[in-house]
């Protein structure tokens, strides 16, 4: 008997991943525009503060425009998220990167548009990042 049209669920879980590599997170039913800001802005800092601690860069990044949110109930909540972050002028050993300016040397300048899957259960503070892909703007 064969498997369909899939094959195998190593196959589809392959697709699957290169869907949510490429940001066509757009496509899934379920998400809707997010429209509670204290949440949203929960899930920007949770974000910023993963990019930093896993980035190389000698200084912080910050959001400098949030371009798209989306929301999706789950067990908890899902973020799906399109940002404009840009380089500050803060080194990585600043805890609060909320106030750093950005940077205003020409060669110094470096900005991201990120795209990202968050799930959090914001009644306990609890937030995972499902998904993360950012291309140099």
């Amino acid at each position: 008997m064969g498997a369909g049209r899939w094959g195998s669920p190593l196959l589809l879980l392959a697709a699957l991943a290169l869907a949510v590599r490429l940001g066509k997170f757009q496509g899934w039913s379920g998400f809707q525009k997010s429209t509670s800001g204290k949440n949203v802005n929960s899930t920007l800092n949770f974000f910023m503060e993963t990019f930093n601690n896993n980035s190389n860069d000698s200084y912080l990044f910050r959001v400098d425009k949030l371009l798209r949110s989306q929301v999706q109930l789950t067990t908890g909540v899902e973020y799906l998220v399109t940002v404009k972050i840009r380089r500050t002028k803060c080194k990585r050993n600043i805890t609060n990167n909320l106030s750093c300016p950005f940077q205003s040397k020409k060669k110094l300048q470096k900005s991201f548009i990120c795209d990202f899957l968050v799930y959090t259960v914001p009644w306990i503070n609890h937030y995972q990042l499902w998904n993360n892909s950012c291309l140099e703007a």
